[in-house]
């Protein structure tokens, strides 16, 4: 019996995070659209849709390899600045 309680508490929780995980990216993708429509309208050369690609295809390869015992950092997944690392 008590399994079941645990289980249902830590399905429970998963859920609320996942949850609070994508409002959180709907309403940062919300906030930003305007600014990604302007970069976009000012990148000539192409360089930030080679950007992106490249970081599709790292996260891609990064999520198969640790799916499990990954922590979960809300700061680091809300951040706005989080994709401008490269321009350090």
């Amino acid at each position: 019996m008590q399994t079941l309680a645990v289980d249902i508490a830590a399905t429970f929780v998963d859920d609320a995070a996942a949850l609070v995980t994508d409002l959180g990216r709907a309403l940062l993708k919300f906030a930003m659209g305007p600014i990604d429509r302007i970069a976009n309208a000012c990148d000539i050369a192409g360089v930030l849709a080679e950007r992106r690609a490249t970081f599709r295809m790292w996260r891609a390869n990064r999520g198969r390899v640790r799916r499990e015992g990954r922590r979960f950092s809300l700061l680091g997944r809300l951040s706005p600045f989080r994709h401008l690392a490269h321009l350090t």
